[in-house]
């Protein structure tokens, strides 16, 4: 009874807090035209992000009808319901449960031109800062380009499991940097690519961090 109570909280106050939270902050948002520019060409787009900023393009992103993925289990049955309310299309499923099926359907999608899915290469659970082979993969077998992406909030919480989760506290300021898009070929191998989203992404990290240190100096 406690957990379905839960369960249903978070479904009906998930988006209002969610949006109280991130739209009383300001937002400084840098590089979004590697992203109108990709979708305007015919291309799809995969925004690659760490996991632990992860609701800076969840809600930057949101109410543009893109596509994102999410877990089967409890948790993410509740995000799927706020994605889904926030304008989110989610497809469902996880390495342990509708691996195969979740993968397909990611394929067909970015297989559409000018299809944008969010996808965090080193979640659901870690380990955090590598990348997982799917997002790569599937980029390689659609020509999808990935535009990877970092945030940081001035203000924020951060929630630990085997990642910081960060949550951004309201009336602050979120820093945003979208990197240029990365080609992967069909034949380069695994771990290039691997290194080459890693430091990309790392960069745009360190890049979002000194930002918010400007504001905070």
């Amino acid at each position: 009874m406690k957990k379905n109570f839960i369960f249903w909280l978070g479904i009906m106050l998930g988006k209002p807090i969610l949006k109280f939270l991130y739209n009383t902050n300001r937002w400084n948002v840098g590089g979004e035209h590697y992203i109108t520019d990709t979708l305007s060409s015919g291309k799809s787009v995969i925004v690659a992000c760490w996991h632990d900023c992860l609701l800076i393009p969840f809600m930057h992103l949101s109410g543009k009808n893109h596509f994102g993925i999410a877990g089967t289990h409890g948790d993410a049955e509740i995000i799927s319901r706020i994605g889904e309310k926030l304008g989110w299309q989610v497809l469902r499923g996880s390495s342990t449960e509708r691996g195969k099926e979740v993968y397909d359907e990611l394929l067909d999608v970015l297989k559409q031109p000018g299809n944008l899915v969010a996808i965090t290469p080193d979640g659901p659970k870690g380990p955090a800062k590598v990348p997982k082979a799917g997002a790569i993969r599937a980029a390689q077998k659609t020509g999808a380009l990935i535009i990877p992406m970092s945030g940081r909030s001035t203000k924020s919480w951060g929630f630990t499991n085997w990642d910081t989760f960060l949550v951004a506290k309201p009336f602050g300021t979120i820093e945003v940097v979208y990197g240029e898009p990365i080609d992967f070929k069909l034949d380069d191998p695994f771990e290039d690519c691997a290194n080459k989203l890693t430091e990309a992404l790392n960069c745009l990290e360190k890049a979002a961090i000194e930002n918010v240190e400007s504001h905070t100096a």
